[in-house]
């Protein structure tokens, strides 16, 4: 896939900005690193260096040369402090994917509605894009919440559709619609 460029201006929503990842968002992938369940869904080193989380930015700005998607941190608009993370990946002949998460010290403040809302609506600019995916989990009560108030409509459950942890995993599929 051509590599891809950077939204100007980059994507926002209330009170937080997508952007790229940079050194200052160690704190956050040291953060996500401590986290029970976010090392097992991504590729967040565990146990966490610095050596390991710079390689991990890396990856996320490798995503982009590579021509798969786009993967931003979610910065608050007003401090410019990573509280997440967030992506939008490109599939040959399939719909664009999305996905987050916030921060555990971050969480319940509506910042993954507003990353959501601004990463579809990211999507929204790319031309040829029409629809984009999510896969949750069926226990994961707080993103199917985000889901359903960002628009998102819910399709069918898919048996073993994701590893997590070494473990196959049943994902609900959750799909928006690029408005006409």
């Amino acid at each position: 896939m051509p590599a891809l460029t950077w939204p100007d201006p980059l994507p926002r929503h209330g009170p937080i900005g997508l952007r790229p990842f940079h050194e200052g968002d160690l704190d956050l992938v040291a953060e996500f690193a401590a986290d029970p369940y976010v090392p097992l869904i991504g590729s967040i080193p565990t146990p966490y260096t610095r050596a390991e989380g710079l390689a991990y930015l890396e990856r996320q700005h490798q995503r982009l040369a590579d021509g798969t998607g786009w993967s931003f941190a979610i910065a608050d608009l007003a401090t410019d402090r990573a509280v997440g993370g967030a992506g939008l990946w490109l599939h040959d002949d399939a719909p664009a994917t999305a996905g987050y998460a916030v921060a555990a010290s971050a969480r319940g403040r509506g910042i993954a509605r507003a990353a959501l809302i601004a990463l579809t609506e990211f999507a929204w600019t790319r031309p040829g894009l029409h629809t984009v995916e999510l896969f949750i989990e069926p226990t994961n009560r707080a993103s199917i919440a985000v889901a359903e108030r960002c628009g998102y409509r819910r399709h069918e459950l898919s048996p073993g559709h994701s590893e997590i942890g070494g473990i196959w995993r049943d994902m609900l599929r959750w799909s928006a619609t690029r408005p006409a």
